[in-house]
C-alpha cells in the first residue's frame, strides 16, 4: 500500500538523522541545494534544467543550489538563498524539514541536499542566465520500486559509467541530482 504523500509522512521519514559517508574521500568545494517539494494534492519535486552557458552542469537537470559561500551561516541558509537567487523562491515560503546525506560529485563538488516543503501557488522567476527551464518530477514516482534504472552514458566523450536515470516526459534527469533522488526516495520507502 502506498502512503499517503502528506506534510506529516515527509516529516516522519526526512527528519530523522540520515546516514552519511563515513569520510568524503576528496578535497572538494562545499555546496548545497534545496530539495523544494510543493505540497500540492500531488506532491511535486521542484527541478530546474540549468543554463547551456554555465561551466558546471550546464544543460543539466539540477536542483536550485550551489556553493556555500563564506556569509552563508549554514547549508540551509545557502540553499535558501540560491533557490531565491536561480528561481525567486521565496525562502518565507520554504519549511526545512531535513538533510540528506552529503553527495559527493565526480566534478569536486560535496553537496549537502536540504528538503523543504514548499507552499503550493507559489510565484517563480527563474534567473535566465542560470535557469533555462522549470520542471517537477511527481513525488509519488519516488515510492515506485520500479524507478530508476540505471543506465550507461558517454561521459566527456570518453569512458562509459553507469548512472542512476529518473523518467521524465521531456527532461533526462541523471548523475547527482538522480543520485540524490534515490537517497530520497530510500528514506519514503524505508519503515
Amino acid at each position: 500500500m502506498t502512503p499517503a504523500l502528506t506534510a506529516a509522512f515527509l516529516r516522519e521519514r526526512l527528519s530523522r538523522p540520515g546516514p552519511h559517508p563515513d569520510a568524503i574521500t576528496s578535497e572538494g568545494r562545499a555546496a548545497a541545494v534545496l530539495i523544494p517539494i510543493v505540497m500540492e494534492a500531488e506532491p511535486r519535486i521542484l527541478l530546474t534544467r540549468r543554463a547551456d552557458t554555465l561551466r558546471n552542469h550546464g544543460g543539466q537537470v539540477s536542483f536550485p543550489g550551489g556553493r556555500i559561500d563564506p556569509e552563508d551561516a549554514s547549508a540551509e541558509a545557502a540553499a535558501l538563498r540560491e533557490a531565491w537567487e536561480e528561481i525567486g523562491l521565496d525562502p518565507g515560503a520554504v519549511d526545512i524539514i531535513g538533510e540528506l546525506p552529503i553527495h559527493e560529485t565526480g566534478t569536486g563538488f560535496h553537496v549537502t541536499p536540504v528538503v523543504g516543503l514548499v507552499t503550493p501557488g507559489i510565484s517563480l522567476r527563474p534567473e535566465a542566465a542560470e535557469v533555462a527551464a522549470l520542471l517537477s518530477l511527481p513525488l509519488a514516482l519516488l515510492l515506485d520500486p520500479t524507478q530508476p534504472r540505471r543506465s550507461r552514458i558517454r561521459l566527456r566523450g570518453q569512458e562509459w559509467r553507469d548512472v542512476w536515470v529518473w523518467p521524465h516526459a521531456d527532461h533526462h534527469i541523471w548523475g547527482a541530482t538522480a543520485a540524490m533522488l534515490v537517497t530520497l526516495a530510500e528514506r519514503l520507502r524505508s519503515a
